[in-house]
């Protein structure tokens, strides 16, 4: 079922339902009415699936480019991205 892989992308992502609505679906309402019992039809079940990859390949990319750009750089990435920014600061 969509709303199972939809739930576990929120908490994976800690995105709100609004937000996933508006950017996979174009409709805010779209979890809470997936909730509610709504269900879509194959080409919006499918295109919701590709969005999730889609977004989850995007943020395994960025979280690499930072890692990569940083271990070229001599510096380990330690907690949060912030916490790495912080860290660049003072070993320069």
């Amino acid at each position: 079922m969509l709303i199972r892989k939809v739930e576990q992308f929120l908490r994976r992502h800690d995105m709100p339902a609004t937000k996933f609505g508006r950017l996979a679906a174009h409709d805010p309402r779209f979890v809470l009415d997936l909730r509610m019992g709504r269900i879509p039809r194959p080409a919006t079940e499918k295109r919701t699936l590709e969005w999730m990859e889609r977004y989850e390949l995007a943020q395994l990319a960025r979280h690499a480019t930072l890692a990569e750009l940083c271990a070229h750089a001599g510096f380990e990435i330690k907690g949060r991205v912030a916490d790495a920014r912080q860290e660049m600061r003072h070993a320069a």
